[in-house]
């Protein structure tokens, strides 16, 4: 992907989250299509905390040398910071803002830059470039999955 494209790609994330769920009733929002799955609602908070952790990294990636980028287990964030009880539009407008502030420090990020790396303690070395398209992919999954919920509630409506 080119850079352009992919800061482009990494930008629009918040306008694919919100075109998704745009219309939806409180309902749908918190509708649990099994009791082991997440609702919209604790998608877009877990989106939120996702960019977060992944700003994190990539501004750890940018200042230091091959830092340590460490994994989080993002069920035990769901279920032990209660993410049903959360405010989903103050994490919605987290999101918006995370990525805007992120995308205003992109456009001063150079071909070098981009290949710089991090050491996940999981998936291993890193670039930017790659943690760049791993978030975008990130947010387009779970669009996916926003989609199959809406599905879901609607087929047992």
């Amino acid at each position: 992907m080119e850079t352009e494209q992919l800061f482009n790609s990494y930008a629009n994330g918040y306008n694919l989250v919100s075109q998704a769920i745009s219309g939806l009733s409180e309902e749908e929002i918190s509708y649990k299509p099994a009791p082991d799955s997440w609702s919209i609602h604790e998608i877009i908070i877990h989106l939120a905390d996702s960019d977060i952790v992944g700003i994190h990294r990539m501004k750890k990636v940018l200042a230091e040398t091959d830092p340590l980028l460490t994994a989080y287990d993002q069920d035990l964030w769901a279920n032990n910071t209660h993410y049903a009880r959360l405010d989903y539009k103050q994490h919605l407008a987290l999101f918006k803002l995370l990525r805007e502030s992120f995308v205003s420090l992109l456009g001063h990020v150079t071909e070098n830059d981009l290949l710089r790396t991090g050491i996940h303690s999981e998936a291993g070395k890193l670039t930017l470039k790659q943690l760049l398209e791993n978030y975008i992919k990130h947010v387009s999954t779970h669009v996916q999955q926003i989609e199959r919920v809406k599905q879901a509630y609607s087929s047992n409506m």
